[in-house]
């Protein structure tokens, strides 16, 4: 892992402020969903990327009704 040397106080509600710039960096918008992980004592946050619920792609991949399916697989569904 690498340090950005940012340290960020949580408020009363566990939230925290991501800094504008490791925003920017990491291509994180308003909105955008983040996975939890921990490793230990560790927390692990990371960008969340929907995949297939058959292969677990995660490029290409649309919603059909509900559930993420990328088009390689949509494509042996439609066979």
């Amino acid at each position: 892992m690498k340090s950005t040397g940012v340290v960020r106080r949580m408020d009363q509600l566990g939230r925290i402020v991501f800094p504008k710039e490791l925003r920017r960096t990491l291509s994180l918008e308003e909105g955008d969903g983040l996975e939890i992980y921990t490793e230990g004592e560790t927390i692990v946050l990371k960008k969340f990327e929907p995949a297939c619920i058959f292969c677990s792609e995660a490029s290409e991949v649309i919603n059909f009704k509900g559930k993420n399916v990328c088009k390689s697989c949509l494509k042996e569904l439609k066979k």
